[in-house]
């Protein structure tokens, strides 16, 4: 019998020593390992891609979009997109973020809706007759066969941060006319922040709507 129980306690101790190795080698040693080698290869991805505007102010991550809105006035549920920006992909959030209110979102998620699915086939129909109406200025008229497929569909994930080219420029009109710039400058503002493709092949070109906006931010306030 007291060789049962000194087993035992010899076995609880091993096990104890082994929990409190593992312990600090797996969640003491090996995470300060890795965040200190992320914050010296890496401090701008390990710190959440911030991006800052022209005054050093962090306004958002390159990696989560963020919508341009209006306030919303008595008896909205929606608020108006704020069409002095340039807009993102239409999101359809989970929830509600209460600490980014500009972006409804809490979870990254898809809709879910099959191809044919009746809601789906609503929300396209009514995005891109908004967008037609939207950026549709007294001098250009957007047709719907202009209109790219991403903005009137949202990404897999809800949070893309990106545009493409195509979207961005056919908001080119009603930005420049919003904020009275030319349409030249502010086309040459799209094509300066068009990203290539990943090493050249991978993915496809994209504009990040926050950083674009953060220039066009800054070229209103230069006067154009």
């Amino acid at each position: 019998m007291n060789n049962s129980v000194g087993n035992a306690g010899r076995s609880a101790a091993a096990g104890l020593r082994a929990l409190l190795v593992l312990t600090l080698l797996c969640g003491v040693l090996y995470p300060l390992a890795v965040t200190g080698v992320a914050q010296a290869a890496f401090p701008h991805q390990a710190n959440g891609s911030e991006i800052k505007d022209t005054s050093g102010r962090v306004v958002g991550s390159a990696l989560i979009g963020q919508r341009y809105d209006l306030p919303l006035r008595d008896g909205e549920e929606t608020p108006a997109p704020d069409l002095r920006w340039f807009q993102p992909r239409p999101s359809r959030g989970l929830g509600t973020n209460t600490v980014n209110t500009r972006y409804a979102l809490i979870l990254s998620g898809a809709t879910n809706r099959s191809g044919d699915n009746a809601e789906l086939i609503r929300w396209v129909t009514e995005a891109k007759a908004a967008v037609v109406t939207d950026n549709s200025t007294a001098t250009y008229r957007v047709r719907p066969s202009e209109v790219p497929a991403d903005a009137v569909t949202s990404s897999g994930s809800g949070l893309d941060p990106h545009i493409s080219p195509a979207y961005a420029r056919l908001q080119v009109h009603r930005v420049a006319e919003r904020n009275h710039l030319s349409v030249a400058a502010v086309e040459k503002l799209v094509a300066d922040h068009t990203e290539a493709r990943l090493l050249g092949f991978v993915g496809e070109p994209r504009v990040n709507v926050l950083k674009l906006n953060i220039a066009l931010k800054g070229m209103v306030a230069a006067g154009g």
